[in-house]
């Protein structure tokens, strides 16, 4: 090692710093050990280190971190606007801070997309075991790589890790270089006498913590704002009043057309698309399609194209994809109360006899046997219904916590009549879900994209 350059190491949760004396006395919370001649930092400030180092004309050997590798990571979950800005303003202030948001306002959404944004080695730190078991979910729900788990009987460590607070202060020191980025949910805990030591330990220079309620009577928030940084955003209840604050999360799942049905939707699409590139019409507004349906009352070409059309959507629909994909959610939510609803009667009837479902559709003879059938979903003697669009006005439908979207337009007012059947979580403190299902690279993603706008 030259004079000019600096290795780091992490031993024992702290960076040890290799570099000349008159260097070490330049770096920031850097206390020189004379037996070794080298500086020494607490682990939490090793992303304060390089920053200091990059102002130096030295080269740094970086060892501190001993991360593995994780693929790219993908969470069905989409984000509100105030959780946009809430992980926006978290990755502004450096990937460093806390968030304050109220109960029910999604704070462990927020938190998986960021673990999704950089997929990088996280640990996560809860108080308690049922939170310890609810993260474990998520986890294995969202991703698919093993994970870890420190608390409840069992010590194991992957690159994804979720712990309680006692397990990590217990082994801070020993795992403080393996996670990249680590996350602490209720992080007033962290504001404990003995606590406080997983943050200083950790390496992870990405640091978020969550909470309702930051301030500790006792003042100790400010250490945490020294070990995972200020709060970066804050809500309250009240700024959340309304429909911000309903208690449900989007998921949106794409699933491929098998090769067949590829190849149906292609042709039908394409006859669609040859139409309109013929006739000039561009489709840029409902007054576009509208034109269609007058041309074909005398043009058959029109007539080929709409019927197409038509075909195209009952494919894209209809996709296997989408049934298979529903009986995974069906078997997760076993104990919750499910709302399906597609846009053909004839897939409610295939999904009513496939997974033993009672069927609600405007077929069905008479009124009161669609109450008879909502009735005892209302009692609970049925967990689970599914419903073409009868069910999206006029009509009092008992409270689910899932709802399962199978297609149907891209109508913000459809759309949001479906999501209040699942504003209705089972217990305080838990949210409701809608699963919004769609066949990638179809014109069924388009719309769904352009109705997010």
């Amino acid at each position: 090692m030259t004079d000019a350059s600096v290795r780091l190491t992490f031993e024992g949760g702290t960076v040890r710093v290799d570099a000349p004396r008159d260097l070490l006395e330049t770096l920031p919370d850097v206390e020189y050990d004379p037996r070794t001649e080298t500086g020494r930092t607490p682990g939490f400030r090793y992303a304060t280190l390089r920053a200091a180092l990059a102002e130096h004309d030295v080269e740094v050997e970086d060892r501190v971190l001993a991360l593995s590798d994780l693929p790219a990571l993908r969470s069905a979950y989409e984000l509100r606007e105030y959780q946009h800005e809430a992980l926006d303003a978290w990755r502004d202030a450096g990937q460093r801070g806390v968030l304050e948001l109220p109960t029910g306002s999604g704070k462990t959404v927020i938190a998986l997309k960021a673990i999704e944004a950089l997929s990088i080695p996280t640990l996560i730190v809860v108080p308690t075991i049922d939170l310890l078991d609810q993260w474990e979910r998520e986890l294995g729900t969202e991703f698919d790589v093993d994970l870890g788990r420190l608390g409840g009987g069992e010590q194991r460590v992957e690159p994804i890790t979720v712990s309680t607070y006692d397990s990590a202060y217990l082994r801070a020191d020993e795992l403080g270089d393996r996670f990249e980025l680590v996350i602490f949910d209720e992080v007033h805990h962290l504001g404990g006498e003995g606590f406080r030591d997983i943050g200083r330990l950790l390496a992870a220079p990405a640091r978020l913590g969550l909470t309702a309620t930051f301030e500790r009577p006792d003042g100790a928030h400010e250490v945490v704002e020294e070990l995972v940084g200020p709060v970066v955003y804050r809500l309250s209840a009240e700024d959340l009043a309304g429909d911000h604050l309903a208690a449900f999360d989007i998921k949106r799942i794409e699933v491929a057309l098998t090769p067949e049905e590829r190849e149906r939707y292609e042709e039908f699409q394409g006859t669609f698309t040859d139409y309109l590139a013929q006739s000039g019409i561009q489709m840029r507004s409902g007054s576009d399609y509208r034109e269609i349906v007058k041309r074909s009352g005398n043009d058959p070409a029109a007539r080929e194209a709409l019927l197409a059309k038509q075909r195209a959507r009952e494919v894209m629909m209809n996709a296997e994809g989408k049934v298979e994909e529903l009986a995974g959610i069906l078997d997760r939510h076993r104990g919750d109360r499910v709302i399906v609803f597609t846009a053909y009667t004839d897939l409610v009837y295939r999904l009513s006899e496939r997974f033993l479902i009672p069927a609600i559709t405007h077929e069905v003879p008479k009124v009161q046997a669609r109450r008879r059938i909502l009735e005892k979903f209302r009692r609970g003697e049925y967990s689970r219904i599914v419903s073409s669009h009868v069910l999206d006005e006029g009509v009092d439908v008992p409270d689910a916590n899932v709802a399962v979207i199978l297609g149907g337009s891209g109508s913000e007012r459809e759309f949001k009549q479906r999501l209040g059947r699942v504003l209705r979580p089972k217990a305080e403190g838990e949210r409701a879900i809608l699963y919004e299902i769609i066949a990638e690279e179809t014109a069924e993603e388009r719309v769904a994209e352009r109705r997010r706008g």
